[in-house]
């Protein structure tokens, strides 16, 4: 069975990488100098992540989504 996750992608200009992270998921977040190389990384860590919560009797956040608010600048 397969399931699906949704990663938040942001840009570290600083460090030159991209910072990954699944909401819901306690503590999976890792990064990659390019987009393939965090995707690969983020299949392992949720994978490990998984591995961890699934010892706990409590189930995992349901992520609901994302959204975008106006504010002054």
């Amino acid at each position: 069975m397969k399931r699906y996750f949704t990663v938040i992608i942001e840009k570290d200009e600083e460090a030159g990488m991209y910072v990954g992270e699944v909401p819901g998921l306690p503590g999976c977040h890792t990064h990659g100098k390019t987009i393939d190389e965090l995707m690969n990384n983020m299949r392992e860590v949720i994978e490990l992540c998984l591995e961890a919560e699934k010892d706990k009797s409590e189930e995992l956040p349901k992520f609901v989504g994302v959204q975008q608010i106006e504010v002054p600048a």
